[in-house]
């Protein structure tokens, strides 16, 4: 693979990466409840990490030429948003002190959300199953599954360094901010629930 390749490749990641969406609000909610971002960031990485997986086995193709198997994962990714973003809105985030982020079972419901939230992310759908096949060229010497996983290598890097920025900031930015917080929140949690309820209706209607 070229490097002019791998290079408008990275462009175009990056304009999805840096995108906001329901990664984006999860590394936001997590940046407010202090040292729960890196945990919660490991979570939106392994749940990207899953997809790129099934990618490098050559497996996204087949999803991609299935209309039944696509759509019932956008809608189940939909009906995770739609539920992740009602929580939100239920019981939003506030800047939190350390004894409230202490416990390990947090931490492990960090991840476990934060997989759940990338894992199910329809821009994930769009990403390796329509993306990936414009920057993969088999007539060049490179193995397919070598090419896949060199530009996952690339995405999941950027997704990294991107989410970890978000949650920082969010810490540092809104954690003397509680007013402001609540709301940077509260719009997370609408963007979840807009952009849910909007591919379940386009998805269902087709």
């Amino acid at each position: 693979m070229d490097t002019t390749t791998l290079a408008a490749f990275l462009a175009v990641d990056l304009l999805l990466v840096f995108t906001p969406g329901a990664d984006w609000a999860y590394a936001i909610s997590a940046g407010l409840r202090g040292r729960s971002v890196v945990p919660a960031v490991t979570g939106l990485i392994a749940g990207h990490a899953a997809y790129a997986l099934v990618a490098v086995a050559g497996l996204a193709v087949i999803v991609a030429n299935s209309p039944t198997a696509l759509t019932a994962l956008t809608v189940a990714g939909a009906g995770y948003l739609l539920w992740l973003g009602w929580g939100v809105l239920r019981q939003p985030a506030v800047p939190a002190t350390a004894a409230d982020d202490s416990a390990d079972t947090s931490r492990l419901q960090a991840v476990l959300r934060g997989a759940g939230t990338s894992g199910l992310n329809p821009k994930a759908l769009l990403l390796y199953f329509s993306l990936f096949p414009q920057f993969i060229h088999p007539t060049t010497g490179w193995p397919v599954a070598a090419q896949t996983g060199l530009l996952s290598t690339v995405h999941l890097t950027a997704c990294a360094v991107v989410y970890l920025g978000v949650g920082v900031l969010s810490r540092t930015v809104l954690s003397t901010r509680p007013s402001a917080a609540l709301a940077v929140t509260r719009a997370s949690g609408a963007v979840m629930l807009a952009i849910g309820g909007f591919l379940l209706v386009e998805r269902l209607t087709r």
